[in-house]
């Protein structure tokens, strides 16, 4: 069974439950990662997961709360890998290859820290003791900067992504839909609701959907725009006619009152819909079968497209 795994589920506020975003999708052999907030390895940690686990990682785009954990889960990775892993692979919109240059590559931000961890006979001999062969290797990291269209195509693993509506022209922003041999995910990222999520997930299974607040406090506060809200993610899952919506980047307001956000999504998404919590996993919606028409359901005009 395919599941996710929600290592953050909250935005740029810390608070004692939630911040920042990260999941881990497992299903068969694939074991990929979206978004990388912060503390997301010591989640992992907590977890029982190491980041050598991780074959591929999918930034939605560069606000630090989707990826400030991008440099710890880089040089971790790389720090107890022997050197017969293959590479990671790094997708995100614009900018990814150059975050990644900046923070280890020959001049990067940890360069220092890297020369010490080939060069010193302490981290030379904790190498070999995890397996690993001298001269150590330098990280192995193939990071792509992309747009929308197919990324990874390999038996049990398809990536495609889709270009989306956040903070242009500051960031890029993108969503990805990820096949399995079991399911078939779309992942909004931080975005309002648009086309191009709904072309990306006709036939999809399940929808992990931004949820920044309350629909009616998004507009009394002016922030409506550049994010989704409860009738933004409730009329997305209606339109495309998936089976299951997850909830991910909430806010504190919409948390306290879960109650109210399942019945107001309720009104408009009447299937499966569930308030993540960080640290949890999440069984995941199998295939869809083939010519299901499930969106026919979605009969009202749009409530929340910009």
């Amino acid at each position: 069974m395919a599941r996710l795994i929600v290592l953050g589920s909250g935005g740029p506020v810390p608070n004692k439950e939630r911040f920042g975003s990260a999941y881990i999708l497992e299903s068969g052999d694939a074991r990929v990662m979206v978004d990388c907030g912060p503390a997301a390895v010591y989640k992992m940690a907590k977890l029982g997961i190491h980041p050598v686990e991780i074959s591929h990682l999918f930034l939605t785009h560069h606000h630090f709360d989707h990826m400030a954990d991008l440099g710890t889960f880089l040089l971790t990775r790389w720090d107890h890998s022997t050197g017969s892993e293959a590479p990671l692979q790094v997708f995100g919109p614009p900018n990814t290859r150059e975050i990644v240059e900046r923070l280890i590559g020959e001049n990067g931000a940890f360069a220092f820290d890297l020369r010490a961890r080939t060069e010193h006979h302490l981290s030379k001999t904790m190498h070999e003791l995890r397996g690993g062969s001298l001269p150590r290797p330098e990280p192995q990291v193939e990071a792509k900067d992309v747009g929308a269209g197919v990324l990874v195509d390999v038996p049990g693993l398809r990536v495609t992504a889709a270009q989306t509506e956040h903070v242009q022209p500051f960031h890029e922003s993108l969503a990805y839909r990820i096949d399995t041999d079991e399911t078939a995910v779309v992942f909004t990222g931080d975005a309002q609701p648009c086309d191009h999520i709904v072309e990306l997930a006709q036939g999809a299974s399940t929808l992990v959907s931004l949820c920044g607040n309350f629909q009616s406090k998004l507009q009394e506060r002016g922030v409506e725009q550049g994010q989704t809200g409860t009738l933004g993610a409730a009329e997305l899952a209606a339109e495309v006619g998936v089976e299951q919506l997850l909830l991910v980047h909430m806010s504190t307001d919409l948390t306290a009152e879960r109650e109210r956000a399942l019945r107001e999504i309720g009104a408009v998404y009447g299937r499966d819909v569930v308030v993540t919590d960080e640290m949890q996993s999440y069984e995941l919606s199998g295939l869809r079968e083939s010519g299901a028409a499930a969106a026919a359901q979605f009969d009202h005009p749009h409530i929340a497209r910009h």
